[in-house]
């Protein structure tokens, strides 16, 4: 097996590929808990739902090269994933906004899994302001910037009502936090110095609702035809 150092500096891996490699990481964890100690592509394909094409060019991007008639090796594969989705180091994050949402993200195990652990929780309402949750106590909206100066948060999760997002977002790059994750309903917009990810659940649902759709619309003209 050729030993994997790691993408290199002066070759930034593609989008598409950084997308997947939680879902191998995923899959892998699984595999080793198992006992498992090598996996073919095309186990690993499976498991990330794409083709054994994509996996062997993904970790080609990570120099991770697998032998012929065995496959990777598991322990090594996660290493190589970890090192690329941030090196093992612990990104703590905080939560702007402590609605049902955001109260069901602070208590979400996978991002301590995943080395992002929630530092830090803040609210404009009083009435949340100073209960414990998830193990931290909410602060002020306005402590934000003294809570990630004492916590080293890099990330921040805004899961405030759309009207409230771009401000919450505007007070995260101002405290410092270059990676934002936006679960509001709305667009949002960040200097080009800051990392910002979208993820809209009522988006999401609106496409499974289209392709639900196709999908009836298709096997009515099928029966029809048939």
């Amino acid at each position: 097996m050729a030993d994997a150092a790691g993408p290199r500096q002066d070759e930034p891996i593609p989008d598409a590929t950084v997308a997947r490699l939680p879902i191998y990481l995923r899959g892998l964890v699984e595999l080793s808990d198992d006992g498992v100690s090598t996996v073919s592509s095309v186990v690993l394909a499976s498991l990330a739902g794409v083709n054994a094409a994509n996996v062997r060019k993904d970790m080609s991007y990570l120099h991770a090269h697998g032998t012929r008639g065995v496959g990777y090796e598991v322990d090594h594969l996660i290493g190589e994933i970890s090192l690329a989705l941030g090196g093992g180091v612990r990104s703590p994050v905080v939560i702007v906004g402590v609605g049902n949402l955001g109260r069901a993200l602070s208590r979400y195990d996978g991002f301590v899994a995943g080395g992002f652990p929630v530092a830090g929780l803040v609210d404009a309402d009083p009435a949340v302001v100073g209960r414990k949750v998830a193990g931290n106590i909410v602060r002020s909206v306005e402590d934000l910037a003294d809570l990630v100066a004492e916590t080293g948060c890099t990330v921040g999760i805004v899961a405030t009502p759309a009207a409230a997002a771009q401000v919450a977002v505007d007070s995260l790059v101002a405290s410092g936090v270059s990676s934002i994750l936006n679960f509001a309903p709305t667009v949002v917009t960040v200097p080009d110095r800051v990392d910002l990810r979208q993820v809209d659940l009522a988006t999401e649902l609106q496409i499974l609702g289209y392709h639900q759709h196709h999908r009836a619309v298709a096997g009515r003209s099928d029966r029809a035809t048939g």
